[in-house]
């Protein structure tokens, strides 16, 4: 890992936004993706009782990835025609994966939503990642392909590789990094894991 280009992006990054991310700018683009609203929209509907009732989490995962901005068009389209389809069964397994991805054992969690989805073509990593990036953003992490392929390749990581097909050992090392970058960072840069990522994202050329 080049740490380097890492104190390099800082500075491009502070010169352009001095604020940080207190910048206008980035504020307003805070509040167009609609960060704040959807943290508490997560953290109101995935609440721990939430699950006593797992047609509303199910319902509640739909909503989510049709609001947020970290999930392309294309994958919220698919994602809600494919929801109408599931069974009861569905539900509950959809509701279980979600439980144990936030309270319980996560990489089992984490697997049994690849397996569930799969089975529908739609194991995509920003459906998978995007309600922990929004429930836990000090420490969880989206992983959108072409900002993780872009991250690896410019401070040349090679201690690990982006996979196409979601697994949870990628996801653990990729989570690691950014915490592990924020560490190297100034605290201006020390918000949660999708701004710092989205600092990354601007910053790269």
């Amino acid at each position: 890992m080049n740490l380097e280009k890492l104190k390099k992006l800082e500075s491009i990054f502070l010169l352009r936004y001095p604020q940080g991310f207190e910048d206008p700018e980035l504020m307003a683009i805070s509040k167009k993706h609609k960060v704040e609203e959807l943290k508490e929209f997560v953290h109101h509907n995935f609440a721990k009782e939430k699950f006593e009732d797992p047609d509303a989490i199910s319902a509640a995962f739909t909503k989510l990835i049709s609001k947020s901005s970290l999930v392309s068009t294309f994958e919220k389209v698919k994602y809600k025609n494919v929801s109408q389809l599931f069974s009861g069964e569905d539900i509950e397994t959809l509701s279980n994966a979600l439980w144990e991805l936030l309270y319980g054992e996560q990489r089992k969690g984490f697997n049994q939503l690849v397996l569930f989805l799969a089975e529908y073509d739609i194991a995509k990593w920003p459906i998978l990642t995007v309600l922990g990036v929004y429930f836990n953003g000090d420490y969880e992490v989206l992983v959108k392909p072409t900002t993780v392929k872009s991250v690896l390749n410019y401070l040349e990581v090679t201690e690990f590789k982006y996979t196409t097909k979601p697994n949870f050992d990628f996801y653990s090392q990729y989570r690691a990094l950014i915490n592990d970058l924020k560490s190297h960072t100034s605290k201006t840069l020390d918000v949660d894991n999708g701004a710092f990522c989205g600092f990354l994202m601007i910053t790269i050329e």
